[in-house]
């Protein structure tokens, strides 16, 4: 979603816009409300990563370092922010749209379509000379009635099942170090799901931060069947996000998300890890 069509449209009444800034790492889980609080695009609710749009993290670590909420919790929340089955919802932050595709993945997840990442980021929008506020808008409940899309989600129990198969292509969208097990900044094991491919996500952006288009996407992925199963995982489920965005923009038909991720997988001791490189089955 361009900047320019928001600066258009910043006050429609059927619009929510949701700031989705946070910093992962400890110490600066406060970091992306502080950011809101002093600054945000005019009317925008602020939603956070671990407290909005995650369950709390299991003990054994099982559902990964940011565990799906519960639909139900999850469509109070998009109802207390003002988010109705006919809102439109342009969610954004300064991370690449990595938050920002988290919350449309949910909101698609919960059969929400009207739903977009605001290309480049709020520093980008502030940069240009786009109106900024402190302000915190009240926001009137509104009704929102979930059609949860299983079909979007794979749990860890299929993905075992999966491993050695020609079933379904295994996407993960760290960098690619961190898929080769050489550096693990975050998680308690190094490596990747045997059989993964690697497409680091920020490759779906261009230099200036903005999403490419849809041949360039397509690009990333060539050798993949359009219409073939594709599961993609990243460290926590957050990240994994704007590959789902680019792959569907590219045209890809069976795409689905692995929500718990590696985080998830590494938590069960039997689950089998890899590291180094795969040799890419081509498609077609």
């Amino acid at each position: 979603m361009s900047q320019k069509w928001l600066l258009a449209r910043l006050y429609e009444s059927d619009l929510v816009i949701v700031d989705c800034r946070f910093q992962m790492g400890k110490g600066q889980e406060n970091a992306g409300r502080e950011a809101y609080e002093a600054s945000h695009i005019p009317g925008a609710v602020y939603l956070d990563l671990e407290k909005d749009l995650s369950a709390p993290v299991e003990a054994d670590g099982h559902g990964g370092r940011h565990p799906l909420p519960d639909a139900a919790q999850l469509t109070g929340t998009f109802s207390r922010a003002g988010i109705g089955n006919a809102t439109r919802v342009v969610a954004y932050d300064d991370q690449g749209g990595m938050m920002a595709s988290r919350l449309w993945w949910l909101l698609k997840y919960l059969g929400h379509e009207q739903v977009y990442v605001l290309d480049e980021g709020f520093a980008a929008w502030q940069k240009a000379g786009y109106p900024v506020s402190a302000e915190q808008q009240v926001r009137i409940p509104a009704s929102f009635l979930a059609e949860v899309q299983h079909s979007m989600l794979v749990e860890v129990d299929e993905v075992r099942e999966l491993l050695g198969t020609d079933r379904a292509t295994l996407i993960d969208s760290r960098e690619p170090a961190r898929y080769r097990g050489e550096i693990e900044p975050l998680d308690k094991a190094a490596g990747h799901i045997p059989g993964a491919i690697n497409r680091f996500w920020k490759d779906a952006l261009g230099e200036q931060g903005n999403w490419r288009d849809a041949d360039a996407q397509a690009a990333r992925f060539e050798g993949l069947d359009k219409d073939a199963p594709l599961i993609v995982y990243c460290g926590s489920g957050v990240s994994a996000t704007p590959n789902v965005i680019a792959l569907q923009e590219a045209g890809y038909t069976n795409v689905r998300l692995y929500a718990g991720s590696w985080s998830d997988w590494i938590s069960y001791s039997e689950n089998p890890v890899a590291t180094g490189e795969e040799e890419e089955r081509r498609d077609g």
